[in-house]
């Protein structure tokens, strides 16, 4: 069993901002030691290791000048601010530069490589650092995730955005609607039917080359349903 990415993302900054040692990280952050050392061992009820919960990547981004799309999902450079790492090198010491949170206006575009810490009982994905849009006829949207592939095409096309908002895993599905899942395949954004079972959805693909598929509810991680698609005009 590999240790997540975003773990891993973790352990890297323990690394560079307190030389790996996990207390003083834990100290500087407001998180008991305990919390963050779990990130790094198998939890034996489940075989797998446990991911980040919202609440660990908040207190991070809150005292650490970190990009949070880096934390998410590996994108771009450990700092937001390129000058603190030149002045870090040479030294083994120096936290990183304590920023304030800040309050930010519109919709975050949430990278599809986000979507992999995008549930476990908490919504995975922080928004400090995401691109953002102003769009007032999606006052209800929580976040924007960009299309890939050709599946649900005509209906979107990759590169389109679509925008989202968060639903509990109970939700009361809405038949033929477009939902974004994150499940064990990855995140999916698809039309979903009745399935063939109780604990089970059919997958359905608009673009008729794409063959429908069962997936059972346990594979669900995090759902959200598509309120509606942005697009350029090529």
């Amino acid at each position: 069993m590999k240790i997540p990415e975003l773990n891993k993302r973790i352990k890297q900054l323990i690394d560079y901002s307190t030389n790996g040692v996990v207390k003083k990280f834990a100290e500087s952050v407001g998180l008991p030691q305990q919390t963050l050392n779990r990130l790094f061992v198998i939890d034996h009820r489940t075989g797998k290791y446990p991911l980040a919960t919202t609440e660990v990547l908040q207190k991070i981004l809150e005292k650490y000048d970190i990009n949070a799309c880096w934390l998410l999902s590996g994108e771009g450079e450990i700092l937001r601010n390129p000058t603190a790492q030149n002045q870090r090198e040479g030294t083994q010491d120096i936290p990183l530069k304590m920023i304030p949170a800040k309050h930010t206006e519109g919709i975050p575009l949430i990278p599809v490589s986000a979507m992999a810490g995008f549930g476990s009982g908490d919504m995975q994905v922080l928004e400090h650092e995401c691109e953002r849009f102003v769009i007032p006829v999606f006052k209800e949207a929580e976040f924007l995730i960009s299309v890939k592939g050709s599946s649900m095409y005509p209906k979107y096309s990759s590169g389109d955005m679509v925008a989202c908002r968060k639903l509990p895993l109970d939700t009361f599905f809405q038949w033929h609607k477009v939902y974004v899942l994150d499940t064990e395949q990855g995140a999916l954004i698809k039309r979903i039917e009745e399935g063939e079972t109780p604990d089970t959805l059919t997958i359905v693909s608009d673009n008729q080359e794409y063959k429908s598929f069962q997936l059972h509810k346990s594979k669900i991680y995090s759902i959200a349903i598509v309120l509606g698609v942005i697009r350029q005009e090529s």
